[in-house]
């Protein structure tokens, strides 16, 4: 599903947006979680600098 998603990303408007993959580590179990967003690619720095 993720190819559809790039691929998709690489035709036409949508080349001014970037898919970001965040990971997050669990503060219960200490496993890792991984978050997938679809942001504009002025906004990726901005979008790592916040916290979630």
């Amino acid at each position: 599903m993720a190819k559809k998603v790039v691929a998709s990303l690489k035709t036409g408007g949508g080349k001014g947006f970037a898919k970001v993959i965040r990971m997050q580590k669990s503060e219960k179990t200490g496993a890792y979680s991984f978050e997938e967003d679809i942001v504009a690619a002025d906004k990726v720095k901005e979008y790592f600098a916040q916290k979630k």
